[in-house]
């Protein structure tokens, strides 16, 4: 099966993209909705909202293994899109973002998505060996993980603003 460097999910929230937004864009709260991401810090004393250029550590786990990422958000537009690149020792490991799409009616286009930067070079073969040992996920199903997760995510974040 050849890799995948790409991941995509979406689900339909009974709420404005505004509010969504506020939702996916509080870092703070990623321990709530990922099933990987256990909390995060925000480095600073961080403005609200957070903007482009905001440093972030999340800490993650899959089972026993815990490991760190730092992430820096890359696009904040309220309603519209919220992105961050991750790296781990400083080398580039993924993209991860949300989109927003107002489908009328109170209604929100959530989608997350996820793109693998470890494409080539030693840099990237060293991050992805990194990967390994520290999550014990193989680089080739990474995007198949993430899809898992995203699904768990999205549907979390649905969850606590349709019901909350």
């Amino acid at each position: 099966m050849e890799r995948e460097w790409v991941a995509e999910e979406s689900v339909v929230v009974a709420a404005e993209p505004a509010r969504v937004y506020q939702a996916v864009a509080d870092l703070r709260r990623m321990g709530e909705w990922s099933p990987e991401c256990f909390a995060v810090w925000v480095r600073g004393r961080p403005a609200k909202p957070v903007g482009p250029g905001t440093g972030f550590v999340g800490f993650n786990r899959i089972r026993w293994r815990v490991w760190f990422t730092t992430g820096r958000v890359t696009a904040a537009v309220p309603g519209e899109v919220f992105a961050f690149r991750v790296s781990s020792f400083g080398i580039p490991v993924a993209v991860w973002g949300y989109r927003m799409e107002d489908i009328g009616g109170g209604r929100t286009r959530l989608t997350e998505y996820w793109e693998d930067l470890r494409r080539q070079g030693r840099r990237a073969a060293f991050v992805s060996l990194l990967g390994r040992v520290f999550t014990g996920v193989p680089a080739g199903e990474r995007a198949a993980l993430n899809r898992r997760g995203m699904r768990a995510t999205l549907e979390r974040v649905k969850a606590a603003l349709e019901n909350g």
